[in-house]
């Protein structure tokens, strides 16, 4: 179900709940509940996003396109196959991010909590991280071009860390993944 606000310049075309295939273009949503919505190969372009919150929101193989997330408190949501190009998370909280195949070019996350994000198989593009905490991410065969990892104030790599080739890490963050690195390269560190 979806509740909250939404202000368009363009064109907005939405279900209460299923909106496969939706467009959002020049849009600002403001306070949506997106619980259970299906927005499967939704196109989210030029549009604003703020304070959007829910659990299980398909967004698989969806488009977003110069597009602002502002504070969302997400858990569960599917951007499996999804295209993230231009592409700002500022502030909030999202749980279980599934990204899995995704394309991301042009992305910062700032100043918001990554929980088991999963960037399984997806294609990274110059993507950075500021003032963010990425907690046990997956990097599992994807593919890293200009990433930069640096800002992240907390960094947790539960899978792929052999995959982080293209990204660029901090010192400090290199000591703390390590024993990651050691164990992936089958190394034994003794005493």
């Amino acid at each position: 179900m979806v509740s909250g606000g939404v202000q368009h310049g363009g064109m907005a075309r939405t279900g209460t709940g299923a909106g496969g295939g939706a467009r959002l273009m020049d849009c600002a949503v403001t306070g949506c509940a997106l619980d259970g919505t299906r927005l499967r190969k939704a196109r989210v372009l030029d549009s604003v996003l703020t304070g959007l919150r829910g659990v299980g929101t398909d967004l698989a193989e969806a488009t977003l396109r110069d597009v602002e997330v502002l504070e969302a408190r997400l858990g569960g949501a599917q951007l499996y196959g999804a295209v993230l190009e231009r592409v700002v998370v500022r502030g909030g909280k999202i749980d279980y991010l599934n990204l899995r195949q995704a394309r991301l070019r042009d992305v910062v996350f700032e100043g918001c909590v990554l929980v088991e994000p999963d960037f399984g198989g997806a294609r990274l593009e110059r993507v950075e991280f500021v003032d963010c905490a990425v907690r046990s991410a997956d990097f599992t065969a994807a593919t890293l071009s200009d990433v930069d990892l640096r800002g992240a104030v907390e960094l947790g790599i539960a899978g792929g860390v052999g995959r982080l080739s293209g990204a660029v890490i901090s010192a400090a963050q290199l000591l703390d993944l390590a024993p990651v690195l050691a164990g992936e390269l089958g190394i034994r560190v003794e005493g």
